[in-house]
């Protein structure tokens, strides 16, 4: 329970803090990325209304292409690497513009060109380069824009955030597993207290309840039993049984409720769990079967299985309406053994299986008391289920529900 509870606490702590890491990793790079494209693009307008103006310019002697440059740095326009690519209403090729850049040959820009048109696309990223397709008087003219050094400080930012982001989690990680256990041990001693009141409780109920359960005998020997009496001793029945399920499912909560385990044939279990169930399905005008697959073996506490199959059967027998249809199998699938037990319900009932084996969740929320119970048996189900290492599920499908264990 200790270790369970821990990683339960782990886990949620990590969750919410790699949550909030993602959330400002993405935010700082989908910013920085947007920041970046927002001024490429007011780059490309700018260069767009002087494109052609310094035709003259060569790259053996650049001048800048425009001189408002107040909002940047004086070196700015002398770090400005673009071309263009003007073309006529046809699509054909008028002129290239490579003054301010030496690495593209005309036949480069011309393919750059084509790529970018046929993309259908007016601004976007290229093959390292930012472009922008003006079109005005049927002309059309694609400007690129180095952005090289842009994109590579984009990756730098994004490596960097995402190593911070790596090493964050790893150090919280570490921090939560160390203090992991001092801050559920509020939790732990609530539950320690509701244990130790429940197995207080039941040692001081037992001697009442066993002298009304005594004295109920001994009127019915006297006087015979009559109404009053029987209520009696059904009540009393019901509180013993409430008693011990209590009990069993806190020590169930435990860390290791069953220490001393051992291999018995789950076949037999099943089939000596089962026995007497055709004659009570039969006497409540129920239909019992079972298909149970020879040489089935388990390693755990067979008692418990066994009373583990017990509930599950009699919850089955308790909800199955007169006519209805009661069954359980076993057999090997793969590594595992599944156990199904399933019945039949009420057509129009609808129940929510999600719930099934919360404690003290009863699917007749009524307590009319027209069927017994105390909505503990299925939550003793599961605990042992999951103590020997097997998953337990339900599911409706019409007017069949049906409890599946995997073990």
């Amino acid at each position: 329970m200790l270790k369970k509870m821990r990683w339960r606490f782990i886990g949620a702590a990590m969750a919410a803090f790699t949550a909030v890491v993602v959330t400002l990793l993405c935010f700082v790079n989908l910013w920085n990325y947007s920041s970046m494209t927002r001024q490429q693009d007011t780059t490309l307008d700018r260069l767009l209304e002087v494109d052609g103006t310094n035709d003259n310019a060569s790259p053996g002697k650049v001048t800048p292409p425009f001189e408002d440059m107040g909002r940047f740095s004086p070196e700015v326009p002398y770090m400005i690497r673009f071309f263009s690519v003007h073309l006529d209403e046809s699509g054909t090729v008028e002129r290239v513009n490579q003054n301010y850049i030496a690495s593209v040959s005309q036949a480069e820009a011309e393919n750059y060109a084509k790529t970018v048109l046929a993309q259908g696309r007016t601004r976007g990223y290229e093959s390292g380069y930012r472009y922008f397709v003006s079109g005005e008087g049927g002309k059309t003219v694609v400007l690129f824009l180095n952005s090289e050094r842009e994109l590579q400080t984009m990756k730098s930012l994004l490596l960097i955030t995402l190593v911070i982001a790596a090493v964050s989690l790893g150090v919280v990680f570490g921090l939560v597993v160390i203090f992991s256990r001092r801050a559920i041990v509020p939790y732990l001693k609530n539950m320690e207290a509701q244990k130790q009141f429940i197995t207080n409780a039941s040692h001081e109920l037992k001697t009442p309840l066993t002298a009304i359960s005594t004295s109920a005998d001994v009127l019915a020997m006297e006087y015979g039993e009559d109404e009053w009496v029987r209520s009696i001793q059904t009540q009393a029945g019901r509180l013993a049984k409430l008693i011990t399920n209590l009990v069993t499912l806190s020590r169930l909560d435990e860390e290791d409720p069953f220490p001393l385990r051992a291999e018995f044939s789950l076949s037999d279990t099943l089939w000596e769990i089962g026995e007497p169930f055709p004659a009570l399905a039969q006497a409540k005008g129920k239909t019992y079967t079972q298909d149970i697959a020879d040489g089935l073996t388990l390693t755990g506490d067979r008692t418990a299985i066994g009373q583990m199959i017990s509930i599950l059967l009699d919850n089955a027998l308790k909800y199955t309406p007169d006519g209805g249809r009661i069954s359980l199998s076993a057999r090997r699938t793969g590594k595992r053994t599944e156990i199904i037990v399933a019945n039949t319900v009420d057509g129009e009932q609808t129940i929510d299986t999600t719930r099934l084996f919360d404690r003290f969740y009863r699917a007749d929320e009524s307590h009319s008391g027209t069927v017994s119970g105390t909505g503990i048996g299925l939550s003793i189900a599961r605990a042992t289920v999951q103590a020997h290492g097997g998953k337990i599920s339900a599911r409706q499908a019409g007017n069949v529900i049906s409890f599946q264990v995997v073990l």
